[in-house]
């Protein structure tokens, strides 16, 4: 279901609770390729199941509808449907490949073409007319699937599973890096990426991700997949990993560092001082995002200043990502709002 703003701080802090204790830390504190790579040796190598495992009793037990046992909830459609209607047929469900299986050719081999965190069970007849599509806004909408809309390029989901789908495109990308022959998967900022290990389009899932933060059905998707493979969706756990990777102005993620400052207070009450340790040669920007990556505000530097006292009484209790960027450069730290 679509979420609200005012939930943010809420679910952030349930996120935390439902993680295993130090699971992340060695992500905590990185940013950029670095942060990337802790989370892909954090969720690599997870445990294996088979193809049929999947419909056996994998998505069976993900994606189960929490008010019905003996149904599942499927992806596009959203319809609440029997787990015993697995089939071909136009209104049977079957096994979807969120990450397009032809998009890197893994097939339905282990481990990526059976990867829980981006198999869902859909209405067989609306797999087929997503095929392997690149996710983007637009085009005509599905005659069976109210709210999904495609064209010859891409396919569009409902709103209320778009940051869903964005999530697994993104763990994708994470977790398969290339080693021990599993393909290297990346997220580019285009579509008709089929054959090659890509998917998009980057700038759309990124924007999904932020209006469609994760509810209570994906959070327990996550549990619950972890019970089996005992490897987590990070960006489920952390909606804000997602914003400390990419450079959100810049869709093929290029994400440097360079600025040297100290902040105080932190937490911070109605102000906060930001001291550059050199004054800036350039004009640059200040960024606030929640912690789902949302913009909160933009504020600009100016050159010659060594000092920036921001204003953070209008921001609600909880935490928040500081982005600054000058001259190209880019530095980042999370800022605690406590009134």
């Amino acid at each position: 279901m679509k979420k609200f703003l005012i939930l943010i701080v809420i679910l952030s802090a349930s996120f935390a609770n439902a993680q295993p204790p130090g699971y992340y830390d060695s992500a905590i504190g990185l940013v950029g390729e670095p942060l990337k790579q802790a989370l892909h040796e954090i969720i690599d190598d997870h445990v294996e199941y088979s193809y049929d495992d999947l419909r056996d009793f994998i998505l069976m037990d993900t994606d189960e509808d929490p008010d019905n046992p003996n149904n599942i909830i499927l992806l596009y459609t959203g319809r609440s449907q029997n787990k015993n209607t697995f089939g071909g047929g136009a209104n049977d469900w079957n096994r979807e490949h969120v990450w397009a299986k032809s998009h890197g050719d893994f097939g339905t081999t282990p481990p990526a073409g059976t990867d829980a965190h981006h198999m869902r069970p859909t209405d067989a007849s609306v797999n087929s007319s997503r095929g392997n599509l690149d996710f983007d806004n637009g085009g005509v909408q599905h005659p069976e699937a109210t709210g999904c809309y495609y064209d010859n390029d891409s396919w569009e989901p409902r709103d209320e599973v778009k940051g869903d789908v964005a999530r697994m495109i993104f763990y994708m990308s994470v977790r398969y890096e290339g080693g021990g022959g599993e393909p290297d998967l990346e997220v580019v900022d285009e579509v008709n990426t089929s054959p090659a290990p890509e998917h998009g389009k980057f700038s759309t899932l990124y924007q999904w991700h932020q209006q469609d933060p994760p509810d209570a059905f994906e959070i327990n998707r996550n549990e619950v997949i972890y019970s089996y493979q005992g490897n987590r969706n990070p960006f489920i756990d952390h909606p804000e990993f997602l914003i400390l990777i990419y450079d959100p102005t810049n869709a093929v993620g290029e994400f440097s560092q360079g600025i040297d400052f100290t902040m105080y207070p932190n937490p911070a009450n109605e102000f906060t001082t930001i001291n550059f340790t050199n004054s800036l040669t350039q004009s640059g920007k200040l960024h606030v995002r929640n912690m789902l990556g949302q913009l909160i505000m933009t504020e600009d530097l100016d050159p010659g200043i060594s000092q920036f006292k921001l204003n953070v009484s209008t921001l609600t209790d909880g935490l928040y990502i500081i982005s600054m960027e000058v001259g190209g450069k880019m530095s980042t730290v999370k800022l605690s709002v406590r009134h």
